[in-house]
């Protein structure tokens, strides 16, 4: 029988029902426990999902558990990921995985020297549409990728979340929440970053939240929400990030990357799925086959419709990395060198002066159709 690795879950807020329900499509993972420091979320989600509530201390001490999930909001990912290694455990985090390089050093010698592993999402990457555009890639359909423009703009997220307070503050902002989909792929189909610049600002100091229960609340805007930044990565290629909350409409697409022999159009990096479309040196752009990868499934719903969505891969990969001794592919290496990327933005928008990162990686193994039914029950 293959062996599954336990997994606890801290952290019992929305984004946790996505790991509860889909966790159970993957191999090698079992929900074992769940805790929060409200121990009232952590009973909620523990009888929906028939899990066992138990304190944070409790599941740490729980031998039943392997890795840890860390789904606490972003300021809190350094020290509850430090205590889980602490206590023994595989870390696999929500974005981001830390708020500072420091912190990831720190995390990372924890983890070597007790023989840990520590993953973060996004793990979208992983998704049938932007596997195929990095098969597409690999193959030198485009050529040599030269360029390209990445932009994720939207009004903000008082509008819809129930608690927005944390987006607006340090740890918050478009970089460090939405820049991480958007970073991960670009690593995934081109590799690591060399240097950055950026201009950043915000519209206003407050914003009003106009969801429920809240509605009407005036809360504090202490992090940019408006920044533009130019990459350069290590093979030459120069790709613009636009990443705004000051923005209420636009008609710029999510990713586009430019070759030397064509283009390619790729869907939103926040999701598994989606539309990938080419053009060669004649200009005609159409769409790609989709292949049979199994994370290109629709299996979601959605308020604009059916998705696909299969989070939790990233974190079923690495425990087959541990089982295995393989390298996973959302590791501390990647995740750490998005974090450089994404900080060093944020210091040049700051600064007004280019970064030079002081971390690199190498592009994770590509995901085919084969390598991810291996990963599914």
């Amino acid at each position: 029988m293959t062996k599954e690795l336990g997994v606890g879950i801290i952290g019992c807020g929305n984004i946790s029902t996505t790991y509860f329900k889909l966790a159970p499509l993957f191999r090698g993972i079992r929900i074992a426990a769940c805790a929060d420091i409200n121990p009232a979320a952590a009973e909620a989600r523990g009888a929906e999902f028939d899990v066992t509530a138990q304190s944070i201390d409790a599941l740490l001490a729980n031998p039943e558990v392997d890795i840890v999930v860390n789904l606490t909001i972003p300021e809190a990912h350094f020290p509850v990921s430090k205590a889980i290694l602490e206590a023994g455990k595989h870390v696999y985090s929500e974005k981001p995985l830390v708020l500072s390089l420091e912190q990831g050093e720190e995390l990372r010698k924890i983890a070597t020297g007790k023989g840990l592993t520590v993953g973060c999402a996004p793990d979208t990457f992983l998704g049938g549409a932007h596997q195929l555009a990095r098969a597409y890639i690999d193959a030198g359909k485009i050529g040599q990728v030269t360029s390209g423009t990445c932009h994720v703009m939207s009004p903000g997220m008082e509008m819809w979340h129930p608690n927005p307070d944390f987006f607006f503050l340090p740890g918050g902002g478009p970089v460090l929440d939405l820049g991480p989909y958007y970073i991960a792929n670009l690593i995934n189909l081109i590799g690591p970053v060399k240097r950055v610049a950026a201009l950043s600002s915000m519209a206003s100091t407050t914003r009003t939240i106009t969801s429920e229960p809240r509605n009407g609340e005036v809360i504090p805007v202490k992090t940019p929400t408006n920044i533009h930044a130019l990459l350069e990565f290590r093979n030459g290629a120069t790709i613009t990030l636009s990443a705004s909350w000051d923005v209420w409409a636009h008609r710029h697409a999510n990713m586009e990357l430019y070759g030397t022999e064509g283009s390619l159009f790729v869907p939103d990096p926040n999701f598994f799925g989606g539309t990938v479309e080419a053009s060669g040196r004649n200009k005609d752009i159409q769409p790609l086959e989709m292949w049979e990868h199994p994370f290109a499934v629709n299996n979601w719903d959605h308020p604009l419709g059916p998705i696909a969505n299969y989070r939790t891969a990233g974190l079923a990969d690495m425990a087959d990395a541990i089982l295995k001794g393989r390298d996973a592919r959302c590791s501390l290496e990647r995740t750490l060198h998005g974090v450089d990327v994404m900080v060093s933005i944020l210091k040049s928008g700051e600064e007004g002066s280019f970064v030079t990162l002081s971390t690199t990686c190498t592009q994770p193994a590509a995901l085919g159709i084969e390598e991810a039914r291996a990963l599914l029950r």
